[in-house]
């Protein structure tokens, strides 16, 4: 198997950045995407009439191999294996980087219930896993830590028993090691309030039959604040993924993510690109990579 150089492996990690894929959309075509790829040897490899999009999987497949993983082979892997697989664009909607009291969730799935799912690669330390996992608690009926083989004795060991732990193997598949337990009792309603945008919490209160009193803009957040500490966690995570669904659906990305490479379908379901730049993205990710050296 061959050695790549630091310098090499975060060149090929970072072709996958939000940068490259919101230039490509904007301009149809990425100076950063191919000065990274001078840092790698993609392009000696690369057969006469490859593509961009041929480059991406050739990149993903070096990142894949254990030990070289970083956060978005994960993401890849819940997208495709869990969202994509289990469910789908029409039926559930997935929230990436979602703010929960002093922590981000790295991914959430929306379906009949609310999934959180902690990331731990290779390269990440669990120091701070057990806070976070107590944070999201606060807002998801349920958790789950999905690791790598090398991590999850030290998982099982930080996490309470109604936290799931799932395995990402060293041949990219997901195991479920425990299951997560299905708890929204315990919810806290204000942490709820606090990680959503003011629409969203307007509308689980109308939805829940509670006024919202006409009070000046500058006293609305305290007092919707108060409204939502009053109700009750199991009926207010219902309408929270009712909501959240609705706000934050992923389904008009069904359409982009067919015509892209399976290494970008997780970078088109977390990068938000406007809608009118879909083509030039496309475009931009079947050009041949011998044009795409020319790129500036």
């Amino acid at each position: 198997m061959k050695i790549y150089s630091a310098s090499q492996l975060s060149a090929l990690t970072r072709l996958f950045s939000a940068a490259v894929f919101r230039e490509m959309a904007k301009k149809g075509q990425s100076g950063l995407f191919r000065r990274l790829l001078g840092q790698t040897d993609l392009i000696e490899h690369a057969g006469p009439h490859a593509t961009v999009g041929d480059t991406f999987d050739s990149a993903f497949e070096i990142l894949q191999i254990a030990g070289h993983r970083d956060e978005y082979i994960y993401r890849a892997a819940v997208s495709q294996k869990v969202l994509m697989g289990t469910h789908s664009l029409r039926t559930a909607s997935m929230l990436n980087e979602f703010r929960v009291g002093s922590s981000k969730a790295d991914l959430v799935i929306l379906n009949g219930t609310a999934t959180v799912y902690e990331i731990k690669s290779e390269r990440d330390s669990l120091a701070r896993l057990a806070n976070q996992v107590e944070n999201y608690k606060r807002v998801f009926a349920k958790v789950s830590v999905i690791t790598s083989e090398g991590h999850i004795e030290g998982v099982l060991e930080t996490v309470p028993d109604d936290v799931g732990v799932m395995c990402l193997s060293k041949r990219y598949r997901i195991t479920t090691v425990r299951e997560a337990v299905d708890c929204p009792a315990r919810i806290c309603p204000v942490t709820v309030f606090e990680s959503l945008r003011m629409a969203e919490g307007m509308a689980i209160l109308k939805a829940m039959g509670v006024m919202v009193p006409e009070v000046p803009n500058t006293k609305r957040h305290a007092a919707m604040r108060d409204l939502f500490a009053t109700l009750d966690p199991v009926a207010l995570h219902v309408e929270m993924v009712r909501t959240l669904k609705r706000t934050r659906d992923l389904a008009p990305l069904g359409d982009l993510v067919d015509r892209l490479p399976k290494s970008l379908q997780a970078a088109a379901l977390s990068v938000s690109v406007h809608r009118s730049d879909h083509s030039r993205l496309v475009d931009a990710i079947a050009t041949p990579l011998q044009a795409a050296m020319t790129w500036s």
